[in-house]
């Protein structure tokens, strides 16, 4: 089982373990179709986008930092229908049909961790990945960033743990254990990392 990694720089592939079981909770969601430039095709079934070899959809993922420059993660519930119990960035989710990108970030932000802050996207990749329970994740991904210090109120049902951790131990622990990680979270973090800095140099010189 492989993923299929794209980016600027091209394609690769690369090994993907997965020995969760498929459990879905929300049948009847919808995705919205994309090509490879984003535009939109249609709207499917959630599952069924997922399903065999996937359709190409559009989702976001966030990734929230606080003042001291910790990074927020959560432990995906093993509720999920893949990538269960794995750590990730802060929230992860589509928008459903008719609703903006920024809207859609917000709400979910809302629903999964309890907390709201401004976010600013910052890039987008295209990625592929299969798992060994028969779903396959093919999105295009916007990626978003926050800063945030207030209290968190995660849903238990979609969050088993949350953390901040510093860049620095994530890196090693990374490093040392990247399959507890899910993989669009390690294809993203480097360009999360370098859009972060760049953010914080903007705020430095204003």
């Amino acid at each position: 089982m492989y993923i299929l990694r794209a980016c600027n720089q091209g394609m690769m592939y690369v090994r993907l373990f997965s020995h969760e079981k498929i459990k879905v909770t929300k049948m009847n969601d919808k995705v919205i179709l994309v090509d490879e430039n984003d535009r939109e095709l249609g709207m499917e079934n959630k599952i069924k986008a997922h399903s065999g070899a996937g359709k190409l959809h559009r989702a976001f993922s966030l990734f929230i930092f606080n003042s001291t420059g910790k990074i927020l993660l959560q432990k995906r519930g093993e509720n999920k229908y893949h990538s269960g119990g794995l750590w990730t960035n802060a929230c992860c989710s589509h928008p459903q049909p008719g609703e903006s990108l920024d809207r859609a970030a917000h709400r979910r932000l809302k629903e999964e961790m309890g907390f709201d802050c401004e976010l600013e996207e910052t890039f987008s990749f295209l990625y592929k990945a299969h798992f060994d329970n028969g779903l396959t994740e093919w999105e295009f991904d916007h990626v978003f960033i926050g800063i945030f210090d207030a209290e968190i109120k995660a849903d238990k049902n979609e969050v088993s743990e949350w953390k901040w951790v510093s860049i620095e131990e994530l890196r090693r622990d990374i490093s040392a254990h990247p399959h507890n990680y899910t993989i669009w979270f390690t294809i993203a973090i480097d360009r999360v990392l370098t859009a972060y800095t760049r953010m914080k140099g903007r705020e430095g010189s204003g």
